[in-house]
């Protein structure tokens, strides 16, 4: 028998109990040297120097509490792999964009593959950029659509060597990855949408996880569509799954249905994610307060209509219209809904987003 290991303390201790003193006066003083070192000539933007120094401390609590190098080592892969993706696609930010999801193994001659090329080439046409794994299949569908230089491509490394397609291999927003913890947090993260073709598991594990962040509101509210070739079946079959053994068994809520939309039709998926965006531009949360940026704000009436529709999402108070707060540094121009979200019912607050589009 191998040894048995202590048990757990009753209570685990805070990542500022460890033993480790972070704010001794040299350690502060040699991390503060460090960020100078790191300082910019000139500074654009918010000062980020607490965040850096929260990352060094990190790293050094890894060497005091003498991880095993192993799990060192997938800390210090996935912070360069996030660093270096973020650093693609922070001269992209004021872009929209859409993930394309689908098969690796769909041939160039398949109607899904014809579907998601046209998908990708009309989003172009309205200002998306294109997002895919960067492979074969539906991916490269994806990144011939959108051209060369309006898709990025995010590759993860498998034993198999998956090879980059030709539109976006070797390309300066091609991003090669390690981890699919990485991989998945940079296709939701950077994206404005998410387009699903059929697939195999790995599409439906894509599929389910962007489904639960935006139904938790791990990430924000965004058009989701299932898109089929014309006359197929792929998701209304897994549709009519979704509501016989999540929907009927109370798995899920009726409104969560509305998250996503399933189609045949490329103009009805392209006609949904514009008009999520026709309205609605943004969301942040300013303390304790939902704050929805919009282009134009509801009239008097509307804004009556919507507290009476929607006042089971407050916590207290109404949804009032307003101008931007203080701690906002962004999209300065645009009214703003603010109110107290109970931050359970996503659902329910896609329907709102809805309401505000109409």
């Amino acid at each position: 028998m191998g040894k048995v290991p202590p048990p757990l303390p009753e209570k685990q201790p805070s990542p500022d109990q460890e033993g480790f003193n972070a704010w001794d006066p040299k350690i502060v003083k040699e991390i503060d040297a460090l960020v100078d070192l790191a300082e910019p000539p000139s500074r654009k933007g918010e000062d980020t120097r607490d965040l850096v120094r929260q990352l060094i401390v990190t790293a050094l609590k890894a060497e005091y509490a003498q991880l095993s190098r192993g799990d060192i080592k997938i800390l210090s892969r996935a912070l360069r792999e996030l660093r270096y993706g973020f650093r693609i696609f922070q001269p992209y930010r004021d872009r929209r964009k859409v993930t394309i999801f689908g098969s690796a193994r769909t041939a160039r001659n398949d109607p899904d593959y014809r579907q998601a090329l046209h998908f990708s080439s009309q989003m172009a046409r309205h200002g998306f950029m294109a997002i895919t794994g960067a492979g074969p299949g539906i991916m490269e569908a994806g990144n011939e659509g959108a051209g060369k230089n309006n898709s990025f491509g995010i590759n993860i490394r498998l034993p198999y060597e998956q090879e980059a397609n030709e539109f976006i291999g070797h390309d300066p927003l091609f991003i090669d990855c390690r981890f699919f913890f990485t991989r998945k947090l940079m296709f939701v993260k950077e994206t404005s949408a998410v387009a699903f073709f059929p697939g195999g598991f790995g599409t439906h594990d894509e599929a389910m996880e962007v489904l639960t962040l935006v139904q938790t509101g791990k990430a924000d509210p965004m058009p989701i569509v299932f898109i089929d070739s014309p006359g197929g079946d792929y998701w209304k079959d897994w549709q009519r799954y979704v509501e016989k053994q999540l929907l009927k068994k109370k798995k899920i809520s009726p409104e969560d249905m509305g998250l996503f939309k399933i189609t045949d039709s490329v103009d009805v998926a392209v006609k949904e994610i514009l008009r999520f965006y026709s309205n609605y531009h943004s969301m942040r949360f300013v303390k304790d307060l939902l704050v929805m940026r919009v282009h134009k704000a509801p009239s008097a009436a509307a804004l009556k209509a919507i507290n009476a529709d929607f006042k089971d999402i407050c916590t207290e108070g109404t949804i009032q219209v307003t101008k931007p707060f203080k701690e906002e540094t962004d999209h300065l121009d645009l009214p703003r809904l603010a109110f107290q979200f109970d931050r359970l019912n996503f659902g329910r607050l896609r329907q709102l987003i809805d309401r505000l589009n109409s």
